[in-house]
């Protein structure tokens, strides 16, 4: 009897391609518009940026002048004796006045105004960084999918195959052709492949999941990988480029930069707190007495209205504040020591992730490449040992170990393809230039 490998391979292939591209499937473009806007981290960073940017404005307004209202009523009495005459009166005072002031000299008013200013651009270098994340998370729940499927359609060939092997080995054994063990160990691969595929289908579904989740969709689709892939390489092709790059304008680098020149100016503005501050001040008031002043000299009764204006300047000079300057100045000077440490440790940390991350990639694409003969070496393999078997030189147990090897090594290869996509951006997020552009090329991969 012929073995029908031709039958089998055709039944498999058939099997990876079907549901290759299912309906209503989304790019990763698309599904990251849908993740920018509903992505809970990112709505916390853009916040987090127009409040800090509201604070920069708040300081802005210790350099701008102040303008207030006061007004009053009261009801005051008045008892008064002279060389033994005396009167008691009561009467009604309403009081109202405008006051000014301009800040002329308040550096530390100017200082928290530029503290202010730093501030809300550390906002923004972290809202950066936080969609730089949403970029990679984004794309490894993407390619997660895409792998979960391609580890189910794998299995599912697998077990047709193995379906194939089983049914010839029963024809060979009624036909005497074969002894029993090889239809039991087919009915052994088989019932493992079918567990696998139990395994896989869950594990498709935790995936999507997750997907969903991160999108604020249900039923994402991601679109695969088209044919052929041909994965692109790291540029720069060096290590210390993409390093230095990473210390030049890694987020957290920015970020501890910032958060250094933030801890000197407050160590400045500590030390403004020996210096004096001038203000412009100027007001304008009137008082009204109803019922009439008994200050005043005049008709008992008559109304009174007093109306006074004025404007100065205002020099205030601290000259002793029980050591608290000198030690919040000290305090200061702690704090900027440990910013300039945190900093070493960010650049530090940076450079090792960046050089796991060029490291990671490179090896990917080696391992890529290795598993791309592997599966043409497994291919080949296989035909052998179905030819093998077929004239007697094989064994049913060396086709099945065949056809697992060979579908693993296509799991493998496809798992190894996308760690390469998502160790691309994981570079360039580790180098500090990843944006929503590095998506393109990568797009641009999937099938229409």
């Amino acid at each position: 009897m012929r073995l029908p490998f031709r039958r089998s391979l055709t039944c498999a292939v058939a099997l990876l391609a079907w549901g290759l591209v299912p309906a209503q499937a989304q790019s990763l473009l698309q599904l990251y518009d849908s993740a920018q806007h509903y992505d809970a981290a990112t709505q916390s960073a853009q916040a987090q940026a127009q409040a800090s940017q509201a604070r920069a404005d708040q300081a802005r307004a210790g350099l701008l002048p102040q303008l207030g209202l006061q007004a009053g009523a009261q009801r005051s009495w008045s008892d008064v004796n002279v060389a033994g005459n005396s009167s008691s009166r009561s009467f009604n005072v309403l009081n109202g006045s405008l006051v000014g002031s301009q800040p002329l000299y308040r550096p530390a008013n100017r200082i928290s105004w530029d503290q202010g200013k730093m501030q809300a651009e550390l906002a923004q270098v972290q809202l950066a960084g936080t969609e730089q994340d949403l970029i990679v998370r984004l794309s490894q729940a993407y390619f997660d999918v895409l792998a979960a499927d391609d580890s189910l359609r794998f299995v599912r060939a697998l077990k047709a195959a193995v379906a194939e092997q089983l049914e010839f080995a029963k024809r060979n054994f009624e036909v005497g052709n074969a002894t029993i063990t090889d239809s039991r160990e087919a009915q052994a691969r088989f019932d493992l492949a079918t567990a696998q595929e139990i395994a896989a289908e869950n594990d498709l579904r935790v995936k999507k999941l997750a997907l969903d989740q991160l999108v604020g969709q249900i039923g994402t689709q991601p679109r695969p990988l088209a044919e052929p892939i041909v994965l692109p390489l790291p540029q720069p092709d060096s290590v210390q480029a993409w390093v230095d790059l990473a210390t030049a304008q890694h987020p957290a680098v920015i970020q501890s930069r910032m958060a250094l020149d933030i801890a000197r100016l407050e160590t400045e503005k500590a030390k403004a707190g020996h210096l004096p501050t001038v203000d412009l001040q100027a007001s304008v008031g009137q008082s009204r007495y109803p019922d009439g002043n008994p200050s005043v000299s005049a008709a008992p009764g008559a109304r009174y209205r007093s109306t006074n204006a004025g404007i100065g300047v205002v020099l205030n000079w601290p000259l002793f504040a029980g050591y608290a300057i000198e030690n919040r100045v000290r305090e200061t000077l702690a704090l900027q020591d440990k910013a300039r440490a945190d900093l070493d440790n960010i650049e530090r940390t940076v450079s090792q992730a960046t050089r796991a991350a060029f490291f990671g990639v490179q090896s990917g694409l080696g391992q890529v490449k290795a598993l791309e003969a592997a599966e043409q070496s497994s291919l080949t393999a296989l035909q052998a040992n179905q030819l093998g078997y077929q004239v007697g030189v094989r064994i049913n147990i060396d086709v099945l170990n065949a056809q697992s090897q060979l579908f693993q090594t296509r799991r493998d290869l496809a798992r190894a393809r996308y760690d390469v996509l998502v160790g691309l951006l994981r570079l360039k997020q580790a180098s500090g230039s990843l944006d929503y552009t590095d998506l393109l090329p990568i797009n641009r991969m999937l099938m229409p």
